[in-house]
């Protein structure tokens, strides 16, 4: 999964029925009338949520029979966990460096 595709895959998550989706996949792969019965939303929104998850590389498919299974990518996902982790990582090195510089310390003895 590249940058610009991890950038679609954080805007995709924006919507809560594609996020309900990503859910749902999350237990077991899917067709698109399973997930149609399990939100409330019609069956073309579902369609149109999953191309939007599959545009952004957090969903595949595959054909069977006449019906397409859906599943999540575990790739992207991971990708979109690796993001996340640093950017956790570097939110708590700087709220360690605020807290343990000169400015914190002085302003903890001028409060007590």
């Amino acid at each position: 999964m590249n940058t610009n595709q991890a950038a679609d895959g954080w805007t995709a998550l924006g919507d809560p029925t594609r996020r309900a989706i990503v859910e749902f996949l999350s237990e077991r792969p899917r067709a698109v009338g399973e997930l149609a019965a399990e939100l409330p939303v019609s069956r073309p929104a579902v369609s149109q949520a999953l191309k939007v998850l599959k545009d952004a590389g957090l969903v595949t498919e595959r054909v069977a029979g006449t019906r397409r299974i859906y599943r999540l990518n575990p790739v992207a996902v991971a990708a979109l966990r690796d993001q996340l982790d640093t950017f956790w990582s570097r939110a708590l090195a700087s709220y360690e460096e605020a807290v343990g510089s000169p400015a914190a310390e002085e302003q903890s003895k001028e409060s007590s």
